[in-house]
């Protein structure tokens, strides 16, 4: 089996994969919501919303499997919608089992007829749904579908769950047997939002990691609208990358399918360890790019920056860009920076040892007595600035948690904001803390009550 047609974590227990296909707007994603149970995959009553094959963990009567959400499948596509098509026909191929859905109350296309030539001719188990079934009415027109010649159809309502546990027991009956299994257990891969604007390289940077076309990549910004889960092997490890929609100008400012991808996007950087931030390094550094890094602060997560597209940029580009760094970041100069450019591979090799440092300095721990020893020697050196005639002091600290490095120093009064900044400063120079943000927890000591 050749790399493009290989399921993810191929091997023995291996979670059965079930391929999601159909023509635009039949109602796959869903339906796809309505299998695993939560709103995921990104809905809107247009066609085209959903373009890349995206992998969702689902469980029934159980029974783990992993669902694969495709574009709409139309086999004489070109162009973008082409690209959409080819991703359906790799599910396809990766898939232990297919669902096939198609709008009962529209009936058999010439699509759907060209669609099931392909799938005969993958030979694999299909499982046929007869979707946007609301009533008994509805319920006779999809018995029409048997024309098609994939067997019985089932009819469902993805929208209200009618038929969905009948059709969900017809989809545990195709797939092949394995125990049940839990997705991602501790030791598993380590996780990995790739998050920037729209149109800067985020997924030409995954197809290259991933050495195949596993996302589809169009010159039109916003081409991606779902996190898009991907195990990759790198550096001798395995990753589990997720791609998601570039955050557009303002949530609130964004309409339908849109808004939905900013909150998946929100949901990506949540579920991940670190997130790696692509920035086109031949355009400015944007109010985009730093809202982007408020919120992987804000959430903790461990921060790689990529500036990709480097082959654009020249000595007067870079001139610019290094000032705008000096300027733009100075809240996360930990964050180590790499220069890439992803449609060529240049560089490319250069983020595992980032994201290695970042989760090396993400889950540093250091001990009370040593981070004690640190606070006296930060104190004797340079002491609170006296406030109203009192000098608050560090009575002692602690390390509370990793991941990120969480501090609690329990004082005699509040400190100043730029005191805390020169302990977290000097917090980096004596442990390192790469990649990570680090809080700080102050407690000041309670007056006595007389």
């Amino acid at each position: 089996m050749s790399d493009e047609t290989q399921a993810p974590d191929q091997g023995p227990g291996r979670v059965p994969i079930l391929a999601v296909v159909g023509r635009p707007n039949v109602g796959k994603s869903t339906l796809v919501n309505r299998i695993i149970g939560r709103r995921e995959a990104v809905v809107e009553d247009r066609p085209g919303v959903t373009r890349d094959r995206v992998y969702y963990d689902a469980v029934w009567n159980g029974r783990a499997f992993t669902v694969v959400d495709t574009g709409g499948w139309d086999p004489d596509a070109r162009g973008l919608l082409g690209s959409i098509a080819a991703q359906a026909e790799v599910a396809v191929k990766i898939a232990d089992a297919v669902l096939f859905v198609v709008d009962a109350m529209v009936g058999i296309t010439d699509s759907d007829e060209a669609v099931v030539k392909i799938l005969r001719a993958a030979d694999k188990p299909v499982i046929l749904a007869a979707n946007k079934v609301d009533d008994m009415r509805a319920e006779a027109e999809a018995y029409g579908l048997w024309n098609l010649g994939l067997g019985e159809p089932w009819p469902v309502s993805a929208l209200h769950g009618r038929g969905s546990g009948d059709m969900l027991d017809a989809i545990l009956a195709a797939l092949p047997d394995t125990p049940p299994e839990s997705f991602d257990p501790p030791g598993g891969p380590r996780r990995i939002a790739i998050v920037g604007k729209p149109n800067v390289g985020k997924s030409s940077l995954l197809n290259k990691l991933a050495k195949e076309e596993r996302v589809v990549v169009d010159d039109a910004a916003g081409t991606t609208v779902d996190p898009v889960d991907e195990l990759i092997e790198l550096g001798g490890k395995t990753w589990r990358f997720i791609d998601t929609a570039g955050i557009r100008k303002r949530v609130k400012e964004a309409s339908g399918h849109e808004y939905y991808a900013s909150l998946r996007t929100a949901t990506a950087i949540e579920r991940a360890e670190v997130a790696v931030l692509v920035v086109d390094g031949g355009q400015s550094i944007s109010e985009q790019d730093i809202r982007i890094i408020q919120t992987i602060r804000e959430s903790g997560r461990a921060l790689v920056i990529a500036f990709n597209k480097w082959d654009t940029v020249d000595d007067e580009r870079r001139y610019y860009l290094d000032r705008e760094i000096e300027r733009e970041l100075v809240q996360v100069q930990w964050a180590p920076r790499i220069n890439i450019t992803a449609k060529t591979g240049w560089h490319v090799d250069r983020l595992v040892p980032a994201l290695e440092a970042a989760l090396a300095g993400w889950e540093t721990r250091i001990s009370t007595g040593a981070l004690n020893a640190f606070l006296g020697r930060l104190v004797a050196e340079h002491p609170h600035p006296v406030r109203s005639g009192k000098q608050p002091r560090i009575l002692f600290g602690t390390q509370a948690t990793t991941a990120p490095p969480t501090f609690a120093l329990f004082t005699t009064g509040k400190l100043d904001a730029g005191y805390e900044r020169y302990i977290e400063r000097r917090l980096r120079e004596e442990f390192g803390f790469v990649g990570t943000p680090i809080a700080l927890s102050v407690r000041p000591r309670e007056k006595r009550k007389r």
